[in-house]
């Protein structure tokens, strides 16, 4: 099982912190003084230098209903899954015609038919094509649906599985909803896509092999991450107890994980870790033991383009793979957290 090629789309608008805090304050808080006068240490704190929207800022003051901004969700989701699919497939020389599955994964918006069912009329992917649309699993997802992919070409060595995540975060923003958790998010999370090909051992390629899978599930912390999802659309629920989960399990359910393995974390060469916020990559590399460097790419993935949700893992796997190119042979870790609370981990060999 391999990782034939990871492909992301990005919008093409994209804006530096300072003009989006200025329209915060400007346009969408411009009556709360209480909240205007904690938002710029909140958005520092979050070490994000500027991020892709979905749209022209200007054009969110249009946007007054849930309705009007998962509309604009879909719109925008469709054309940028079918970017990230079309990328990966010719990175991996694969034809739309190849792909016998495709697991598509958000938390940002709603559709039904699902954005995947939107690309069978776009692209000559066969009308056979198992469609597997995955809603929930939020900064996770990128990871547990490469993970649900291996799953799959196990039962079909001969099958391609497109996994695409496509996260347009802008569009969750409660104007509304003055609360810390929200103003982060304000800072911190920002719009694109990523697909991943997943492709069975019959199947030539020149990715990651895909060696071992295991999902962690932390019971009774339901309130840690997610949403609350109510007529007026999405509300974030973000904890404190975020990076204290990262700092105490990380470690060690990578350490059981790869004593299953017969390995331990000095046999592991990389690491493709989801970027979170901050807090969560410090607690992520003091759990592993690991240093800035070995989260580089997380850190400026970070710093570029914020937290994608899931997105952003398969977004440092792409740049793993263009940019750092692992010698053949060794082994890396991709690891995810999210909403359950829980954790998925993959051994790669590259």
């Amino acid at each position: 099982m391999k990782i034939a090629a990871v492909a992301s789309a990005m919008p093409e608008h994209y804006y530096d912190q300072p003009t989006l805090k200025r329209y915060l304050r400007e346009v969408v808080w411009r009556d709360a003084p209480a909240l205007l006068r904690r938002l710029d240490s909140l958005h520092d704190h979050v070490q994000v230098d500027g991020r892709h929207l979905a749209y022209p800022l200007e054009r969110y003051a249009e946007f007054s209903t849930f309705g009007d901004f998962n509309d604009a969700w879909i719109a925008a989701a469709t054309d940028l899954a079918q970017r990230a699919l079309e990328t990966a497939l010719e990175r991996a020389d694969l034809a739309p015609g190849d792909v016998d599955a495709v697991i598509f994964t958000t938390v940002t918006g709603l559709a039904s038919p699902s954005i995947d069912a939107k690309l069978m009329n776009r692209l000559p992917l066969r009308r056979d094509v198992k469609r597997m649309p995955l809603f929930g699993l939020g900064c996770v997802a990128g990871a547990s649906a490469v993970s649900r992919a291996a799953d799959f070409v196990r039962g079909d060595p001969r099958a391609v599985v497109a996994v695409i995540s496509v996260e347009l975060c802008s569009l969750t923003v409660q104007r509304g909803d003055h609360g810390i958790a929200n103003v982060i998010a304000t800072g911190l999370f920002g719009d694109g896509a990523c697909c991943a090909l997943v492709v069975g051992e019959q199947r030539e390629a020149r990715g990651p092999e895909i060696v071992a899978t295991r999902s962690v599930f932390y019971p009774d912390t339901e309130e840690v991450m997610g949403w609350r999802i109510s007529e007026k659309g999405f509300s974030l629920v973000l904890s404190s107890a975020v990076p204290t989960v990262a700092r105490e399990r990380l470690g060690p359910d990578v350490d059981a994980f790869l004593a299953s393995l017969q390995l331990t974390r000095r046999d592991i060469g990389s690491w493709v870790c989801h970027p979170g916020g901050p807090k969560v990559l410090e607690g992520a590399r003091d759990s592993l033991g690991l240093t800035d460097d070995d989260l580089a790419l997380s850190w400026e993935s970070l710093r570029k383009v914020g937290n994608l949700s899931s997105a952003s893992v398969l977004l440092i796997l792409e740049q793993t793979l263009l940019r750092r190119r692992p010698l053949p042979g060794k082994l890396g870790v991709m690891l995810a957290m999210g909403p359950g609370f829980c954790s998925e981990l993959l051994l790669l060999r590259w």
